[in-house]
This record gives structure tokens, sequence and C-alpha cells, in this order.
């Protein structure tokens, strides 16, 4: 029987309830438990895949091919269990659901209403396929007293009543902000969140207290006091340099041992935190520091890059060297000199996923200069095109050479994927269909040359990648490009498709049509990301 834990939030977002659920997760994993992570979003989007990476952050894609939210990607690295498309929910998606039954007559004429035809799909998508779960973990997006999110709280409190006593948890994470000029913490804000938790009807079993400094005896009693509960449920979430010390803060501070009490289950032995403890280590002594630049185009937000940046850091951790990552803005390049002057003295450049014209010459130019100079280049989807748009204007001499994406060319050595074959069936789109969830999506195999860079990479010549892209290079351009010495080093099991580029006469140079960051762990480095960073080290000097 799975027990259920509802992590929410209250005081303001961002107080990292992802990391949160992540990080507890890990810690009943290290005590022997299997654990299940999903997320409720209560925008009305379907899914995040149309919004914008500024405002929203990362699109995660899971195998299954669904878009979702990017906390699943913390739960897929800090416990290796891969999410599927039954992990993430929106109140779009519920609706959509809802309404299509409503007009296929399956609700026989009812008057639809929140209560309990949304709170019932709310439920049901909570309760689904948890599988051999343990405990699964539900975060719930946004905060408490959100409009949007009335129908998710309503929901868990109602499994609160319906489940068995000892079979549902809730944590609630707040904010205990620190006065500098009054010299004190205050724990108002959080009285404040739990009174408005309470009286929608959720007593929370553990209030978790994001802070930057120890929360001294008077405010824990404080808290415990005016909240209803008890004084060793109120645990400290300080601040961390890195968000892979979690799992050791949290277990200090007691988190797991208050939510197996909570669940009157008897405390397995002490959880087996030796391989968070080395990665730490590695963490906080590394060997050497390397510069990479990555030239994207939503710099402007981090999150956008969340992978990403946590990849580079596991490529870090394989090589025990710390990755200072240099953040540069793609249209900066479009002026003269620009990629020149921003580029001297890094020891790698990446260019990441994108979507759209803006930044694309920055990008091109990126390429250009890592090629040029011999700097070790990693091409992530737009990243691979924009390497093959460069070799296709500098090399060929095709000066007009583009993406279709941007509008007619002449030389469209990067068009429109129109169909391309899943498993066993063939897949259709069009320029005019729906934007959202129509892009090639999720995990496919591809085939690698024996003989390539990549192959000894991967250790293997058939592999298996996250897809996220609508656009694809153009293999009419193919021979005309390998005579140029970008070489096609791995395409789609049906030959149709490249999924690879590479060049000979360069130290380190691969795009690829995938998302590598998608399956990157601490504990599992991806391969590309791990030689990309000893190419860098080599650039540096470090070996």
């Amino acid at each position: 029987m799975a027990r259920y834990v509802f992590i929410t939030g209250g005081v303001v977002s961002s107080l990292g309830k992802g990391i949160a659920s992540a990080a507890l997760g890990a810690l009943l994993q290290a005590r022997g438990y299997k654990v299940r992570l999903r997320k409720l979003d209560p925008y009305l989007n379907v899914d995040p895949g149309t919004m914008s990476p500024s405002q929203h952050g990362e699109v995660f894609v899971t195998d299954d091919g669904a878009e979702t939210d990017l906390d699943l990607g913390h739960y897929e690295r800090f416990t290796g269990v891969s999410a599927t498309r039954a992990d993430n929910i929106t109140t779009g998606r519920i609706y959509q659901d809802i309404i299509a039954r409503e007009r296929r007559g399956d609700y026989l004429g009812a008057t639809i209403q929140v209560i309990p035809h949304v709170t019932n799909a709310i439920k049901a998508f909570v309760l689904s396929e948890p599988g051999d779960a343990d405990f699964v973990l539900c975060e719930i997006g946004g905060t408490v007293g959100d409009i949007e999110g009335l129908p998710f709280f309503e929901a868990i409190r109602q499994l609160g009543q319906e489940l068995e006593r000892d079979q549902t948890a809730f944590i609630h994470l707040t904010l205990l902000p620190y006065i500098p000029a009054a010299g004190e913490m205050k724990t108002k804000p959080t009285q404040h969140s739990v009174k408005e938790l309470r009286s929608i009807g959720i007593q929370p079993d553990i209030i978790l207290c994001r802070c930057d400094r120890p929360v001294p005896p008077e405010e824990r009693r404080k808290i415990a006091l005016f909240c209803n509960v008890r004084e060793s449920a109120v645990i400290e979430a300080r601040d961390l340099p890195h968000i892979y010390e979690a799992p050791l803060a949290y277990h200090e501070a007691g988190l797991d041992e208050e939510l197996l009490r909570c669940f009157n289950v008897t405390l397995a032995p002490s959880p087996d935190l030796s391989r968070w403890r080395r990665v730490v280590e590695r963490l906080r002594n590394p060997d050497g520091e390397v510069a990479v630049a990555v030239v994207g185009k939503y710099t402007i937000l981090k999150d956008a890059y969340k992978s990403l940046i946590e990849a580079l850091h596991h490529g870090g951790l394989a090589n025990n060297v710390r990755v200072d990552i240099r953040w540069i803005e793609a249209e900066a390049f479009e002026q003269p000199l620009g990629a020149a002057q921003a580029l001297e003295g890094v020891h790698g450049v990446l260019v990441p996923g994108g979507f759209g014209e803006r930044g694309s010459r920055g990008k091109i130019e990126a390429c250009r200069f890592a090629r040029e100079r011999g700097v070790p280049y990693f091409g992530i989807c737009f990243g691979m095109q924009m390497a093959v748009i460069e070799a296709a204007r500098n090399l060929l001499g095709l000066e007009q050479a583009n993406s279709s994406e941007f509008g007619p060319t002449p030389h469209p050595v990067v068009g429109l994927l129109t169909e391309w074959v899943r498993g066993n069936a063939l897949e259709v789109r069009g320029l005019e269909g729906d934007m959202g969830g129509t892009m090639r999506l999720g995990a496919y195999d591809a085939v690698l040359a024996e003989d390539s860079r990549i192959a000894q990479i991967y250790g293997s010549s058939t592999i298996s990648e996250r897809h996220r892209h609508r656009f694809e290079v153009n293999a009419a351009y193919r021979e005309r490009l390998e005579r140029a010495g970008l070489r096609f080093a791995g395409l789609s099991p049906d030959g149709l498709l490249p999924e690879t580029v590479e060049r000979a006469d360069h130290p380190w140079f691969v795009g690829v049509q995938y998302h590598p960051e998608l399956k990157s762990r601490p504990f599992e480095p991806h391969p590309l990301f791990a030689d990309f960073i000893k190419a860098a080290m080599v650039q540096s000097r470090l070996v």
C-alpha cells in the first residue's frame, strides 16, 4: 500500500519545493524504500510546452514524450527514477479532459462543477499508477492562497480524509525571513501561511522552514505553538551552496525521521548516504576549474537551462573539476568582434537548444569561433543546427544557407520535420497544426558510426536519447557538408534523420539533435558532458 506525502508552499514562490521533494525522495530511497514523485501544476496551460522559457523556465521531456515542469528533472536527478507523463498534471489538462468527457455525454447530463468533478479528476491522477512505490510524493505548484490552486488543495484535503489514517502526510514549506534592522528572524509569515492552509482544512504535519541562518530555539517553539505541530516537526531548510547538499542537510535536520513518525513507521536503520557524501566532497574540493561559455537566448532566467546547468556540473563531477559557467547572450555576438571578445579565455563553448531567429546569428558566430580557434564545441539541438548552417555558409560558400524556421531560403540546410517513424508507426505533422505537443518528443533510437568519436564516447553504436524539436538538419546537404569535414556520424535507425555531427579535424567538435542533458545524473554523468569537460580540461592545460 502506497503512502502519500503532499508538499505545499507558502509565503512566496521559488522557495525550493522541487528540491525539497527530490531530496526527501532520495532520503527515503537511502532507507530502502521505493518512491514515486509527482507534480501538480495549477496553471491553465495543458503543459509547459508552449510557454516561454523566459517566464516558466525549462521544459523537461520524459522518455514517453511528455513536456513537463522542470521539477521532474530534479526528481529524476535525485532519485534516478525516470518520470512519465503520468507524473505531471496541470489545471489545463484536467479541464481539457473533463470538457471532452462532458461533450461525449459521459456525465449523463450532470452539471459539471469544481466539486466534485474537478477535484475527483485531481484525486484520480494522484492515486493512479503508483506501481510498487512505498511512498508517492506529490508537490503542489504555486503558493497557498493562490486562487488557481484552490481545487488542488481541496482535492488533497479530501484525500487526507478518504485514505487510511496512516496513509497521508502534509509538509508545508515556508519562509523565515531575517530582518537586519531588527536583528530578528520573523515567524509571522509562516504563521499566516499555515493559518491560510488550515483555513481550507489542511493541518500540516511538518513545517519546513527556508532560512539563511540557524533557527533559534525560541522561534522554533513559537512556530510549533502557533502552527499546532510538534517542535520536532519544525525542520530547518537552510540555504545551501549546492542543491546536492540537500539530502545530507535535511537528514541532519531530522526530516526523514519525522516523516516516518507521521506514518507510525518503525524507523529503519540509518540511511546510507555515502554516495551523497562523495558527491558533496567532490563539489567542495575540486582539483581545478574550467570555464565553459553557454551562448543562449534565454539567459535572463537561468531556470531555462536547468538540466543543462546540472549536466555540466555532473561532467565536472566525473572529472573532479569545478565548471565555471559563463552566460553569454547570443545577440551580443552580432556586433563586430563580439564573439572573439566574449569567448576569449574560455575552455569550451556550448550552444544549447532554442526556438526562433532571435540570437541565431550570434550562435553561428560562436560556432565559427570555436571551429576556427580549436576550442571544444558542443551543440545541442538548435546548437547542432547552427553548426550545420555555419559550415554551409563559411565552408561551402552558401552564404544564404539557413533554417526554414526563419523564413524562405534558397538553401534550407535545416527544414521543417513533417514525418518520422516512432516504433512501428509513422507520425505526420504540418506547419499549420497546433504547436503544443506536436514536436518530435521523447526517446528515440540512433545508430552511430562505429569508428566515430561519438561512438567512442558512448562506448556503443546504438543509443536512445530524448528529443524535443520541430526542425531537422536537411540530409540532402549531407554529402557536400561531409566533404567540408562535418561528418554525419549518427543517424536514425532508418538512415533518414541526422542525429549527430562531428569534425575529425578539431580537438572536440560535436553536435547532437537530441537533448542529452535530460538524462544526466550526479551519480551517472552523461558521457557526452563528461567527455566535453575532459576536453575543456585539455584546453585549459589541467591535463
